[in-house]
């Protein structure tokens, strides 16, 4: 696996159209694995960084927010998310770049164009197709001008020292899954030390892998804070994504152990305990899944994205729903978000 990267860059390159070719035909025959094409993608080796115009001064308290965008394909909405959530600092995970499913634009330069606001954005996966088999068919004949799928984290204050962690690399997407949906790379974590803060405070945005079980998100969590034992040994800290804890209960009269016991039914909490971190006053008790803009899931919906802290006091938990002005599902999770400070 790729070691931590910490090179910035002010724009990644799409990759080369001859290496995707050839890494499209080696998973089209189901021939070898990733890695030798990972190698050959500069885009897997840095992360894309424009700080804000006019960084805000520390505020005393911080609301952080967490959104899986699900490609963010409508950002005036992702936009209008932010300012109803009061985000200071927002985490996201499923951001496209250069993908014809959400319109072969830079996602998140469109999302903060005009607000005077700073990004940092590493590469999870580079897309061999247009996407799932509903996207597909959605968007034919058409090609992605860069193929990049992944983290970011959106602010107005400055960040320092941004870390791409990789937590596995294992190319179960390489051949597809459902013969869609041929990728490059694995999950990944977007680490950055908020500069001014009072103490040095580090934000994390991650997304744990969908498709696989909870002893390999454990896993992903044990990559991720094994890396940040290396640059942030008992630092404070916020992480915030995706966790995809699909093994917790999802039944109204078991919410309680949302909260209470999630390490029962999903091991990766019992680590983020041991670290240090704590997650009770920082969530709601309640789903974080919906059905999505094309209906993909049904009910009972679970709870998968999570914010959890450590060294911080969190409090005032929200859900903001992932809603355009019309009242559609502009992603399949909500927001959520807390308020965090130093105690």
């Amino acid at each position: 696996m790729r070691p931590i990267i910490r090179r910035i860059v002010r724009k990644l390159d799409a990759p080369e159209a001859s290496i995707l070719g050839d890494a499209r035909k080696a998973a089209l025959k189901r021939e070898g694995d990733q890695d030798a094409f990972l190698a050959r993608i500069p885009a897997f080796r840095a992360m894309e960084q424009e700080p804000p115009a006019h960084p805000l001064p520390w505020p005393g308290s911080l609301r952080i927010a967490a959104l899986n965008a699900e490609r963010m394909k409508d950002r005036p909405s992702v936009r209008r998310m932010m300012s109803r959530a009061g985000a200071d600092i927002a985490l996201f995970s499923e951001v496209d770049l250069g993908m014809a499913r959400s319109g072969n634009v830079h996602n998140i330069r469109d999302l903060i164009t005009g607000t005077g606001e700073g990004y940092l954005y590493g590469v999870e996966f580079v897309e061999l197709d247009l996407g799932d088999r509903q996207e597909m068919r959605a968007h034919p004949g058409e090609r992605n001008v860069c193929g990049l799928h992944g983290n970011a984290i959106v602010s107005g204050l400055a960040v320092e020292a941004p870390h791409l962690i990789p937590l596995e690399e294992n190319g179960l997407w390489f051949f597809g899954i459902d013969g869609a949906q041929r990728r490059i790379g694995g999950r990944m974590a977007l680490a950055a030390r908020v500069a001014g803060a009072p103490s040095p405070l580090w934000i994390v945005s991650t997304h744990l892998e969908s498709k696989t079980d909870p002893a390999d998100r454990q896993a992903q969590i044990q990559a991720l804070l094994r890396a940040l034992d290396s640059v942030a040994r008992n630092a404070p800290c916020i992480i915030g994504g995706d966790f995809n804890t699909k093994a917790l209960p999802r039944g109204e009269d078991e919410r309680r152990r949302l909260l209470e016991a999630p390490e029962r039914d999903e091991p990766l909490f019992a680590d983020l305990r041991d670290a240090g971190f704590t997650w009770r006053h920082a969530n709601l008790a309640l789903p974080t899944q919906n059905p999505g803009p094309t209906s993909k899931h049904e009910p009972p919906f679970g709870k998968l994205d999570w914010l959890v802290v450590r060294g911080l006091s969190a409090a005032n938990p929200q859900i903001v729903p992932a809603r355009d002005e019309q009242g559609r599902a502009i992603s399949d999770h909500e927001m959520i978000t807390v308020d965090v400070s130093f105690p």
